[in-house]
């Protein structure tokens, strides 16, 4: 990003809009691109204090300036060449006036090597500038930057001896975060543990989730259970453990790809979710949830787009990483027809999301779950999108022993009393989810009479509850003629030769 800046002002792009809450790395990026240019200097712009140029003191308000619109005219009143950076403009930029001076301070720059530098966490750009304003977003530190980080509250702290292996770890705990965050959660875990060590690494990734889930849109997912806890969906936990070691840098100098994501399909309460939740445990990778729901501000104009655009980017700063995003058919489930409904906010968040999905490099693996295909629009569909769509239909017999055996074994040791082949066999179209309600709802009768629940207790369960598969068959049905041709099956071949036999 550095290296295109520096390419843009050389060309004498007249307006560039650098997306940052980064504003002292940002302006000592900028300040070196102009030391190595004789005679450009650099200005900074803020409504508080008016045009002061870099390095300067900030102590005194230049008066004269405070205004955008009077400070854009100071710009182009200027003779000499030079970098003008203007802080959080996007507040006063959708004015007409404000829009209009930076239109004409756009004309006047031809020529002259003056550049002026839109510095903003959020990106919005009136559409009368569409065509004059380059965006660029600023990347989080790098690990070398981080190092410098840590380096320096080393020397500060008297605490040099830090093995090479501990000083990886911490590097890459703090990877994600800022500059001034590393900084704070390296100070933090001195102050707890008295130094620096790899034993500090879980209070930088502590701080490190706090932060995440402090964005109100990523969450941090810590999950105890593992793939095993899972019943049935052989094939799927098949195709899963082979690639567990698809990020490593043995698989890249295998010359195999990196996953991109997976897509699951299938009936309510039959396991997707869960399997995406211990998929990061099987891969030793950490699991962020998008909440597409808290992506959507209607507060701003822009403001959505500028949160997903953040979520993505830490996704990618901490990558490698698992983005598990939940009821996918529900996000996007709007988003053809959002130019009536949202002003077409839907359909640009959907677009954005698309195009990140093809170019992205980074290791970040999208792990999607959907219940109703026919909501989601063809193009999250299409091969290449996805490494495989999954479908995930309601357990056979032997599945449902399966799911059986895994939630009575999490509640009571000894299981042998209960005949889990007659439990499976009443619960026919039964999903997994229902079962453990079932379960669950047993051992509160037998808790209320206060005595120890038993087979028949578990049997009045299921008879008194109706599944989803009997109050939803159309569905259902529609379904699994959808995914019979157009997915795989996340079960054994055997058992989906069953299903289709039954």
């Amino acid at each position: 990003m550095k290296e295109e800046l520096n390419i843009l002002i050389q060309a004498q792009y007249p307006l560039i809009y650098l997306v940052t809450s980064e504003e002292e790395r940002a302006e000592q990026a900028i300040a070196a691109i102009a030391q190595s240019k004789p005679q450009q200097r650099v200005f900074i712009w803020t409504v508080t204090h008016g045009i002061v140029e870099y390095g300067q003191p900030r102590t005194t308000t230049q008066h004269n300036t405070v205004s955008p619109e009077a400070a854009i005219e100071w710009v182009i009143r200027q003779k000499e060449p030079g970098l003008f950076i203007f802080k959080d403009l996007h507040a006063f930029i959708d004015a007409p006036v404000t829009t209009r001076w930076l239109r004409d301070a756009i004309a006047s720059f031809k020529g002259t090597q003056k550049t002026i530098i839109i510095m903003s966490p959020v990106q919005q750009v009136p559409i009368e500038l569409e065509k004059e304003v380059v965006v660029l977003d600023f990347p989080l530190p790098t690990m070398a930057e981080l190092n410098q980080v840590l380096s320096g509250h080393l020397a500060d702290s008297r605490n040099r001896r830090l093995t090479t292996d501990a000083r990886e770890k911490l590097l890459k705990a703090a990877l994600g975060l800022t500059r001034d965050e590393a900084e704070k959660v390296y100070r933090k875990a001195q102050v707890t543990a008295g130094r620096l060590t790899e034993a500090e690494v879980d209070i930088v990734l502590s701080e490190k989730k706090q932060l995440i889930r402090r964005n109100g849109i990523l969450e941090y997912i810590e999950e105890d259970e593992t793939i095993d806890s899972v019943g049935g969906l052989e094939e799927l936990k098949r195709w899963l453990k082979q690639r567990s070691n698809a990020f490593t840098e043995r698989a890249r100098e295998y010359g195999l790809p990196q996953p991109k994501g997976m897509l699951i399909l299938g009936v309510p309460g039959c396991g997707k979710s869960l399997i995406a939740k211990t998929t990061a445990r099987l891969w030793g990778l950490p699991l962020l949830r998008l909440d597409m729901g808290r992506v959507y501000d209607g507060s701003m104009v822009g403001r959505s787009e500028a949160n997903l655009r953040n979520a993505l980017k830490t996704a990618e700063s901490i990558s490698p990483v698992i983005l598990f995003i939940d009821e996918l058919d529900k996000a996007f489930a709007g988003s053809a027809g959002s130019a009536d409904s949202d002003g077409g906010t839907s359909s640009r968040i959907f677009g954005s999301f698309l195009t990140w999905m093809q170019d992205k490099k980074s290791p970040v693996f999208v792990m999607a779950t959907a219940n109703r295909v026919e909501r989601l629009p063809g193009e999250f569909l299409r091969k290449g999108r996805f490494d495989e769509i999954f479908f995930v239909d309601l357990p056979i017999s032997e599945e449902r022993q399966d799911i059986f055996n895994i939630h009575l074994s999490k509640r009571r040791r000894d299981i042998a009393r209960f005949d889990i082949e007659q439990l499976a066999k009443v619960s026919e179209g039964f999903s997994g989810a229902e079962i453990e309600q079932a379960i669950i709802a047993s051992m509160y009768d037998a808790f209320a009479q206060e005595r120890e629940f038993t087979q028949l207790d578990i049997i009045a369960a299921i008879k008194s509850t109706l599944p989803l598969s009997k109050t939803m068959t159309e569905q259902v049905t529609a379904l699994r003629d959808w995914a019979r041709q157009r997915a795989r099956p996340a079960a054994s071949s055997v058992a989906e030769y069953q299903r289709l036999e039954f």
